[in-house]
C-alpha cells in the first residue's frame, strides 16, 4: 500500500501499548480507524485522543480468541466505512511459566489469543480486503516466534505459528497475484503493559499451580526490560513505513537477528542448540 488517505484499518489489542502506537501511525496517515480492545477505560481514552485530533475512530469490545467475536468486528466494520482496507492482527498475552508446569489450560488461551487470534483474522477479514484494489494484513508476533527462549513454551509456540502463517499467507498471496499483501512484526523489547494486562485477563481456571519463586523473577525481569525498551509510537511508525515499503519482515531491533543466525550456524555445526 502506497496511499493511505481515507483507508479503513481494524488493529486489535489498539487501545494501548504496540496496537495503540500503530493506530496512531494510521491515523497520522489519514486513516479511519477501528480500534478492538478488551479494556473498556483504555477504548474510552482513544476515543477522546483520537477525536480531538479529528481522527475518524470506530471502537469495539473483542476478544480475538473468540470466532463469532471476530466476525463481528469485520460486521463493524464494514457497517461503520463500507469496506476494510488494512487489518493489524496485534492482539497478544504471555505467561512465564517453566514448560513442566504450565496448565493445559494456559497452554489454551495463550495460543487461542496469539495464534489462533490471527488466524480468525485472516479467515474473516482477507475475503473483505480483497475486495479493494489493495490491502494489507499485518500479525505482530515476536523475536520469540524465531527465538524460543526458557519459561515461555506457550507463547513461543504460538509466535513462531505466526511467523509461518503470515510467510504462508504472503507466498499464497503472491503465487496467486492478490493484490493484498502480507507481513509479521518481531519487536524486541517495547515499553508496554502486555505482562500486566496477561496476569489481569488471565482466565480464572488458568491460574497457576505453584510456580516457585522462578516464574516470579523472570516475570519481574521480563517487565523490568520491557519498561526500558522502546517507545510504542516508534514501533507503529515502523509498521506504517514497512507496510508502505512492502516489507515482510519488521524488526525493531534488526541486530537481534544475529542470534537468528547463530541459531542456525549451530544447527550446520553440531546439530546442537544455542543459549537463548
Amino acid at each position: 500500500m502506497r496511499d493511505f488517505d481515507g483507508k479503513v484499518a481494524v488493529v486489535t489489542g489498539g487501545a494501548s501499548g504496540i496496537g495503540l502506537g500503530i493506530a496512531r501511525a494510521f491515523g497520522r496517515a489519514g486513516m479511519k480507524l477501528v480500534i478492538a480492545d478488551l479494556d473498556d477505560a483504555a477504548m474510552t481514552a482513544a476515543e477522546e485522543e483520537f477525536g480531538a485530533q479529528g481522527v475518524d475512530l470506530v471502537t469495539a469490545r473483542c476478544d480475538v480468541s473468540d470466532h463469532e467475536q471476530i466476525q463481528a468486528l469485520a460486521d463493524t466494520t464494514i457497517n461503520a466505512y463500507g469496506a476494510v482496507h488494512l487489518l493489524c492482527n496485534n492482539a497478544g498475552i504471555g505467561i512465564p511459566t517453566a514448560t513442566h508446569k504450565m496448565k493445559l489450560a494456559d497452554w489454551k488461551w495463550i495460543i487461542d489469543v496469539c495464534l489462533w487470534g490471527p488466524i480468525y483474522g485472516v479467515e474473516t477479514f482477507l475475503p473483505l480486503i480483497e475486495e479493494q484494489d489493495e490491502g494489507h494484513i499485518n500479525t505482530t508476533s515476536s523475536m520469540a516466534g524465531m527465538i524460543a527462549g526458557q519459561m515461555m513454551g506457550a507463547y513461543n509456540v504460538a509466535k513462531h505459528g505466526a511467523v509461518a502463517l503470515m510467510a504462508t499467507l504472503e507466498r499464497d498471496l503472491r503465487g496467486r497475484k492478490s493484490p493484498v499483501r502480507a507481513s509479521v512484526l518481531c519487536p524486541g523489547p517495547i515499553n508496554t503493559n502486555i505482562s500486566r494486562h496477561s496476569v489481569e485477563y488471565r482466565p480464572g481456571q488458568a491460574k497457576p499451580k505453584s510456580d516457585g519463586e522462578t516464574s516470579g523473577k523472570v516475570a519481574r525481569g521480563i517487565q523490568d526490560i520491557l519498561e526500558s525498551g522502546m517507545d510504542p509510537d516508534e514501533v507503529g511508525q515502523m509498521v506504517l513505513d514497512a507496510i508502505a515499503a512492502d516489507e515482510f519482515w519488521i524488526l525493531t531491533h534488526p541486530h537481534w537477528s544475529k542470534a537468528v543466525r547463530n541459531m542456525l550456524d549451530k544447527l550446520d555445526e553440531d546439530r546442537g542448540l544455542t543459549k537463548a
